[in-house]
């Protein structure tokens, strides 16, 4: 008996495996197997080339043409963007200014099976100037691109100066905007200054910012040339982003500042860069900032200081405004000279490209 039981199931597990491995075509199978995509060639012509430029008419336009056996999709990762797409023909705008070099990585899909390889890049963009104020009209800061603040001691910082629209404290002259820091009885304070702010007015995400200044003189002074993010009014701050380029201090003279203030990284942030910059309270400098949706790189007179790796977990990535201003004082200024009486920061010109 115990055979003939044997012989029953075996023979009964023989047909169901026939039954579940035939179809009714003949015994071919109903799977389809999906095959991995192969040969995937990733070729990048930049817009423009010519033995004169040879990385691009200053556009930064690359087309790309992308094949692969057996593809139904691709993705590719560039300039810190995925794209996904059916398409092998993408084009994409590069906007970093100057000539970089970027790797851009792609993948070819069918299903869930891909390949993947890179190609190397190296484009050429021009600088293009969508904004500036070269301060060559006497008088009051230009009110088409500037909000002038009026603010008692103490707002932000313990800060100890009164912000006026007095010319004696802010205006235009001579090829320049100076903002000019006094001691003297005024309003709540004993100290009154400038600041000009372009919320409102002139609102940016990435770009190249370029100043032309020169700093006051004496301890207490704390010159700036920086960035808010819009938003700052519905998610506050430093939910908002700060990006610092121009900063310093009368105490710590001849030294510049260029930090970045986020969630977790306010107040004494570690994301910061310093460098030297002989008799800046005396001649004029350039202090540059590269603003990208990858990286946000500091220069001054065209030395690279500090590079901050951006991504989309901070909030340096939507639209910014521009503050200039000269505070006294303060949470970092520190305590003021007794001699100091007055001084003036000198802007030439501010600059936004790209």
């Amino acid at each position: 008996m115990k055979k003939i039981a044997y012989k029953i199931t075996l023979l009964s597990f023989v047909l169901l495996f026939a039954f579940l491995s035939c179809s009714d075509n003949g015994g071919t199978s109903n799977e389809v197997p999906v095959v991995v995509p192969s040969n995937l060639s990733v070729k990048a012509t930049v817009v423009g080339t010519s033995t004169a430029n040879p990385n691009g008419d200053g556009g930064g336009v690359v087309n790309f043409k992308i094949t692969a056996n057996n593809a139904v999709s691709y993705k590719i990762l560039v300039d810190g963007k995925t794209i996904e797409q059916t398409s092998g023909d993408y084009s994409y705008t590069f906007k970093t200014a100057g000539t970089n070099t970027f790797t851009v990585y792609v993948s070819a899909y069918n299903g869930v099976n891909f390949i993947s390889s890179s190609v190397v890049v190296v484009v050429n963009v021009a600088l293009n100037l969508i904004w500036s104020d070269e301060f060559n009209v006497d008088g009051a800061p230009d009110v088409s691109k500037w909000n002038l603040q009026t603010w008692d001691p103490g707002y932000v910082n313990n800060e100890l100066q009164s912000y006026t629209t007095r010319a004696k404290n802010i205006k235009v002259e001579d090829g320049l905007l100076k903002i000019t820091a006094l001691r003297e009885d005024y309003g709540k304070g004993k100290f009154t200054s400038g600041r000009i702010e372009s919320n409102g007015k002139f609102e940016f995400t990435y770009g190249t910012i370029v100043i032309r200044a020169k700093v006051p003189t004496g301890v207490g002074t704390w010159p700036a040339v920086w960035m808010l993010g819009s938003n700052i009014g519905s998610v506050g701050w430093p939910a908002c982003g700060e990006l610092d380029i121009l900063e310093s201090v009368g105490k710590n003279l001849n030294q510049n500042h260029s930090s970045l203030h986020s969630p977790g990284r306010s107040g004494n942030t570690p994301d910061t860069g310093i460098i030297k910059v002989p008799n800046s309270n005396t001649e004029f400098h350039i202090y540059k900032a590269s603003w990208t949706a990858t990286d946000i790189k500091f220069y001054v007179d065209d030395v690279l200081y500090y590079t901050f790796q951006n991504s989309d977990k901070f909030p340096f990535n939507k639209n910014f405004y521009l503050i200039v201003n000269l505070a006294m004082g303060g949470v970092w200024g520190g305590d003021v000279d007794p001699n100091f009486t007055s001084s003036t920061f000198e802007i030439d010109y501010v600059r936004v490209y790209n």
